[in-house]
C-alpha cells in the first residue's frame, strides 16, 4: 500500500462518521460521510480510464416532472423531468432489489418513483431511495446545454451522463458533465472498480436561481444516507470537479487499482528471490 493510499485509509478511519439524528421520535438515522479525499483524480474526463464505453447512449425522453418537464420531447430538453427506466437486472439498495428506476433531470437517480424536486432536502437529498452524483437543480434548456444521455448497450450495466448541462433559470453560461455507472447483481466487477461509479468532468456550477447547494451521495428515502464530504453545502462542484469514485453495492468506497512501479516490482523480486534462498538453506 502507497503512502498516499495509507493516508486516504487513514482520513478514512478518523473523518468517516455516522451521525444519527431522531425521526419522528422514534427511528433513528444513519448518515455516513466519505471523506472528499476518498475521490480520485480524473485525467480530464469523465469516462475516467476508459473503464467503459465512452458512447453516451441515447437521449433520455421524459415521461413525466415538474415544471418545464417537456414530456415527450425527442430532443430531452428540460426542467425538472424525469423518466422510468426498466433496468432488465436486479439492483439492492439499502436492502431492498430493485429492477428499474426514475431517471431525473436534476443530477439523480430515484427507486420506486420520480423527482421532480429541484433542491435537495437535507443530507439525504429526497423522500425517495436516490443516487445523487449531483443532485442541483439542472436545467437543459438552454441553447449551449446539452441533455441526459442513458447507455444500456452492456448486460447488467446503465450508464446515465449530464453531458454538458446548464442550470436554472435558462442558464448556459456555465455548463456541468458528470456520469453515474450502476451495475446489476450479476455484473462481473474488474479488480478496482464496483457497482456504482461517479465520474465527473468541468463541475463550474452549484448556485442557480433556486440554491446554492447541491447533494452528492446516496439515501434510502427514510433519512438514512451515504454522502460524499461537502454534500448540501456552498461549492460541493469544486470537491468533485474532475475526479471520479467507485462503490461497492454496499456503498464502501473500492479504493483505486495501482500498479506498482518498477523499482518496486524489483525489490519485490529481490524479497522473493532472498527468501527462497533462506528457505533452501533452512531445508540443507
Amino acid at each position: 500500500m502507497s503512502l498516499f493510499q495509507r493516508q486516504v485509509v487513514g482520513s478514512l478511519i478518523k473523518t468517516t462518521f455516522v451521525s444519527l439524528a431522531l425521526v419522528a421520535g422514534v427511528a433513528q438515522a444513519a448518515v455516513v460521510t466519505i471523506p472528499a479525499a476518498s475521490l480520485n483524480s480524473s485525467p480530464g474526463v469523465y469516462t475516467a480510464g476508459g473503464y467503459y464505453t465512452d458512447s453516451l447512449g441515447s437521449v433520455v425522453v421524459m415521461t413525466g416532472g415538474g415544471n418545464a418537464a417537456n414530456v415527450g420531447d425527442p430532443s430531452g430538453r428540460n426542467d425538472d423531468g424525469f423518466s422510468f427506466l426498466n433496468l432488465g437486472f436486479n439492483v439492492n439498495f439499502f436492502g431492498t432489489t430493485y429492477n428499474s428506476l426514475f431517471i431525473n433531470n436534476n443530477g439523480n437517480v430515484s427507486f420506486g418513483s420520480g423527482i421532480s424536486a429541484y433542491v435537495p432536502t437535507g443530507l439525504t437529498g429526497a423522500n425517495a431511495p436516490v443516487i445523487s452524483p449531483f443532485f442541483g437543480d439542472v436545467d437543459t434548456r438552454p441553447a449551449s446545454s446539452g441533455v441526459v444521455h442513458v447507455n444500456t448497450s452492456t448486460a447488467n450495466q446503465v450508464v446515465v451522463t449530464w453531458d454538458n448541462v446548464g442550470r436554472y433559470n435558462n442558464q448556459g453560461s456555465l455548463l456541468n458533465s458528470f456520469q453515474l455507472v450502476l451495475r446489476g447483481e450479476n455484473y462481473s466487477v474488474p479488480f478496482g472498480e464496483g457497482a456504482i461509479g461517479f465520474f465527473y468532468e468541468l463541475m463550474p456550477w452549484s448556485v442557480t436561481d433556486t440554491s446554492t447547494v447541491a447533494a452528492v451521495g446516496f439515501g434510502d428515502g427514510l433519512g438514512n444516507a451515504t454522502v460524499i464530504e461537502g454534500s448540501t453545502q456552498p461549492n460541493v462542484n469544486t470537491v468533485v470537479n474532475n475526479t471520479y469514485i467507485w462503490f461497492d453495492a454496499n456503498l464502501n468506497v473500492v479504493p483505486p487499482y495501482t500498479v506498482a512501479e518498477p523499482a518496486a516490482l524489483a525489490l519485490m523480486g529481490l524479497a522473493i528471490a532472498g527468501a527462497a534462498v533462506v528457505s533452501r538453506r533452512r531445508k540443507a
